[in-house]
């Protein structure tokens, strides 16, 4: 059975003039995880911050810190930010040569390891690895902004993985959840959400926060397995 429902507030929305008062707002609203998108301008059109500022970001939270790579050489940096604290590492398959050498070198350093699809890579890119991450997390925007809209394709992606995966590997969605569009990802199987102006947008975080993980929960399923309550 995958692990519970997990809501990641992503940083990418947040104020960043106040960001050690938007993380703690985000950890005491329920948050699960805190979302670290890492940008290098090359593999997306954007450039967002690097090893320093996750080390700053690790001495102010307590939460874990979901670090997505979507840089171009993730096997350069991925230890880079394990040394600044990340508790997980996901990094884009489009962009590893390597893809099991770089797995096991996460796995080495004793964080999780997550692989990553942009919505136009077909599942068929992680085949004979994706059992060996902890999670697969599926692109449902194109990577690179946040505050886009969710690709409704991505959604039958989701379905297909969560048939295909063994119960251990958690599936992540990632770009445009909100209260619209939560339910029918977790009822295609994803488990942990990324959720960034959805949370950040709102004045009452904990309440975003509720509210997604009870219409996740509503909504879950998962082939093969039991349906889930937060409590699981």
């Amino acid at each position: 059975m995958p692990g519970r429902i997990q809501i990641a507030p992503s940083l990418l929305a947040a104020d960043f003039s106040k960001l050690d008062r938007e993380i703690k707002s985000a950890e005491s609203a329920g948050a699960d995880l805190l979302h670290v998108d890492i940008m290098d301008g090359h593999f997306v059109p954007n450039i967002t911050i690097g090893p320093f500022v996750v080390e700053a970001i690790t001495r102010v939270a307590s939460a874990p810190l979901d670090v997505h790579l979507m840089i171009t050489d993730p096997a350069k940096y991925a230890s880079a930010f394990i040394d600044a604290g990340a508790d997980s590492i996901a990094f884009h398959v489009e962009v590893a040569p390597d893809p099991q050498g770089l797995i096991n070198m996460i796995r080495a350093r004793r964080v999780k390891v997550g692989i990553a699809i942009s919505p136009e890579t077909d599942i068929a890119a992680i085949d004979g690895i994706s059992s060996q991450v902890d999670r697969v997390m599926v692109m449902t925007v194109h990577p690179g902004f946040g505050g886009q809209k969710l690709i409704p394709e991505c959604v039958g992606k989701v379905r297909r993985l969560a048939s295909l995966l063994p119960a251990h590997v958690d599936i992540e969605v990632d770009g445009g959840i909100s209260e619209a569009t939560i339910a029918e990802t977790a009822e295609a199987g994803a488990n942990i959400f990324v959720a960034g102006t959805a949370i950040f947008g709102r004045d009452d975080r904990a309440g975003a926060i509720a509210t997604l993980r009870r219409l996740a929960a509503a909504a879950y399923s998962r082939p093969g397995s039991t349906t889930m309550t937060n409590d699981q």
